[in-house]
């Protein structure tokens, strides 16, 4: 067959499909050439083909436009971690747990959002309409003006916010959600790709702010495909440890906001409850000063944060020592090891070691590997640092001393919470804190030599 050709108006556009002299649209002569089109020379059925879509607007970077509208639910650290509210037309991706609480903080969140004038849908697939009842009863939310319901159709789920036109909706979960045209069974990575994109895609153009709850795998990692926080605008973990009473909100990705942002919250018999000062929280339960304990001044987010390290150094029955780690890297906690030998002669050969992060917190940050460090000295060489001092610094594998970043923060909530002194690298830019002494170290022999009396 021959191959098929278009023709247009570069004067007024029209099309022809063939060539003329003259434009039949608008009378101008020679104003026709032929539409080659966007077609690759692949197949018809395997490339774009000929037709052409519409011409997008382009502006530059210098444009200037209002920042998103947000909703505030007034939970502040709920507010914090999604980078100042709610914004509108927003897909949320929250991930946790098996019973960690998360239909709990966003029945809770729905219930502030609709008391505050954003009309919202709550949606369960995996509990009854009753079930939820109960729970909004016992955290004393039954009065809110929340509108609710109890479905798995995605179809039925569309249309009903569609009629519905509610600002907020929330989706408890994503892996109960089935689609009609998906050949598979819910759950499944094509239904969880499929009903995420289609949610994503109804938020976008319809401008409804979406909350999804996704299961997470025994990895910690949110289930199904990762395409789908690629989807959507935020991705939020609901993390804590069933023996601790706190529980903590993660943003690991936020287009909207930082990332890395957390909120800290209690669980209570009422419900979840803010904690303003987490530090506080995170060394309520620290007792007298003992060998392996040290504070650690992090930052997480915008936020700064003092947790205790807490390690125990003992002798191995085995051939091979054992490496326990909770709440911090196993890859990094070698390379302290590596270092404290190779630099500055400490081996832990025949000795088990135990590093935990006390509270259940989780840390990533590298400004923790000095606080490690002298955590790992103080158990070994059974010697307790003073009780009233904070450290921070990143370790690099020549043994020399990194500045972190934030360090007035660091010193400000330190002394905020009655600490007098920290141990922090040399270098960098010097930041002094009113009633806080500073002790700086340039690298790891010298840390050691100063205060083991070794090095």
């Amino acid at each position: 067959m021959a191959k098929s050709s278009s023709f247009f108006c570069s004067a007024c556009g029209a099309s022809f499909s063939k060539w003329s002299g003259r434009c039949e649209g608008c009378g101008e002569w020679n104003t026709i050439t032929e539409d080659k089109g966007l077609s690759s020379g692949g197949p018809a059925k395997k490339s774009l083909g000929m037709r052409r879509g519409r011409t997008i607007p382009l502006t530059d970077l210098a444009t200037e436009e209002t920042p998103p509208p947000r909703s505030h639910s007034g939970v502040g650290e709920l507010d914090r971690v999604l980078g100042g509210g709610l914004v509108a037309a927003s897909a949320i991706l929250v991930g946790g747990d098996p019973g960690i609480g998360k239909s709990t903080l966003l029945l809770q969140a729905a219930a502030r959002f609709a008391e505050a004038g954003v009309k919202t849908v709550y949606v369960s697939g995996e509990e009854a309409s009753a079930q939820v009842r109960m729970r909004a009863q016992r955290l004393g939310l039954a009065q809110a003006p929340v509108k609710l319901a109890a479905e798995t159709n995605l179809r039925d789920i569309l249309t009903t916010l569609e009629a519905e036109r509610p600002q907020l909706a929330i989706i408890d979960s994503i892996q109960t959600m089935w689609a009609d045209h998906v050949d598979s069974a819910p759950g499944s990575v094509s239904q969880v790709r499929a009903a995420a994109h289609e949610l994503t895609t109804f938020a976008k153009s319809n401008g409804i702010s979406i909350i999804m709850v996704g299961h997470v795998t025994k990895e910690g990692q949110i289930a199904g495909p990762r395409v789908v926080e690629h989807m959507v605008d935020t991705v939020l973990y609901f993390e804590g440890e069933r023996g601790h009473q706190f529980r903590i909100l993660r943003a690991v990705k936020n287009r909207f906001g930082p990332a890395d942002e957390i909120g800290v919250f209690e669980m209570t018999g009422a419900g979840l409850s803010e904690v303003i000062n987490p530090s506080a929280l995170f060394l309520s339960e620290r007792g007298q000063p003992s060998p392996g304990s040290v504070v650690f001044a992090g930052i997480e987010g915008t936020r700064p944060v003092l947790v205790e390290l807490q390690a125990l150094v003992a002798p191995s029955p085995h051939s091979q020592p054992r490496r326990a780690v909770v709440g911090w890297d196993s890859s990094r906690l070698a390379m302290i090891l590596a270092v404290l030998e190779a630099r500055c002669g400490i081996p832990f050969a025949g000795l088990d070691v135990y590093l935990n992060v006390a509270g259940g917190m989780k840390i990533s940050e590298p400004a923790a590997d000095l606080a490690v460090a002298a955590a790992l000295l103080s158990a070994r060489e059974d010697t307790p640092l003073p009780a009233d001092t904070a450290i921070f610094g990143e370790i690099s594998l020549s043994g020399a001393l990194r500045p972190a970043p934030q360090t007035e923060n660091r010193l400000k909530e330190a002394q905020k919470l009655g600490f007098t002194s920290a141990i922090a690298p040399g270098g960098g830019k010097s930041v002094s804190v009113k009633g806080l002494s500073q002790r700086k170290v340039s690298d790891l022999t010298g840390f050691v030599g100063e205060f083991f009396g070794a090095g």
